[in-house]
């Protein structure tokens, strides 16, 4: 049995892995979906004060407070950070982290560093005129999702807290490389703003040459879009499931 750790990315919540949990449960594994502050069920919690520190605490918290060792960490689009910094600061707990077309940044970079500058500017204009500095979601179609996928998700998304955005993080990429990792670039259609997370997580030299050693990393592919935990669940289950 594994303990698995889902963390969702930006403007969604727990309830994106609604149709996987089923079938890592099924398997006889522990699973706990984290709901990070402020978004999802949780958005009430929204504050200017949020920052990529307290969604790394909501994780950790949950992986303590749980008393979860073996875990699979598994970490969608922006929680890439995230599991980055836990991975840093918390490898004895881990037995596989997983990044589901997720960001994987470089030692003492943000989120926003891995885009454009255009949508940096975008995203940054549109939380300074928001009262609690965040940005609201963009149009679900970007996720390759059925009809129906898409009026479930466009309901569901909230606004992401701004402040997660530019934070730097600092961490030692030898400690995350030694634990096992799986990248699952999610392909049709290839959402832009991951293309270059694409590209570096291929390359061999990235963080300096770690990426490709310690534990040892591979990368999936999947012909379906950026949330293949809601337009794919059971191939997406079963890519976990060889994690675990």
């Amino acid at each position: 049995m594994s303990n698995f750790v889902l963390v969702h990315g930006a403007w969604h919540g727990g309830w994106c892995w609604r149709d996987v949990v089923p079938q890592l449960t099924g398997a006889r594994h522990r699973v706990h979906a984290v709901t990070l502050t402020g978004v999802g069920e949780r958005m009430h919690l929204m504050t200017p004060a949020i920052t990529l520190e307290t969604h790394i605490t909501d994780v950790a918290n949950a992986i303590e407070v749980e008393e979860m060792d073996q875990v699979v960490l598994v970490v969608h689009s922006y929680a890439g950070m995230i599991g980055t910094a836990i991975a840093d600061r918390m490898p004895g707990r881990l037995r596989h982290l997983v990044y589901v077309d997720a960001v994987v940044p470089k030692p003492r970079e943000s989120w926003s560093s891995t885009h454009a500058s255009a949508t940096r500017e975008a995203r940054l204009v549109a939380a300074e005129a928001s009262p609690d500095f965040s940005f609201p979601p963009p149009d679900p179609a970007v996720y390759g999702l059925s009809a129906s996928q898409y009026e479930w998700v466009k309901r569901r998304q909230t606004p992401h807290p701004g402040h997660t955005y530019q934070a730097p993080l600092d961490f030692d990429p030898r400690r995350v490389a030694a634990i096992p990792r799986t990248f699952v670039s999610c392909t049709a259609p290839a959402l832009a703003t991951i293309d270059a997370v694409r590209q570096r997580v291929a390359d061999r030299s990235f963080w300096d040459g770690a990426w490709h050693s310690g534990g040892g990393a591979r990368m999936v592919e999947m012909k379906t879009g950026h949330d293949p935990m809601i337009s794919a669940p059971a191939e997406f289950a079963r890519i976990l499931l060889d994690c675990g």
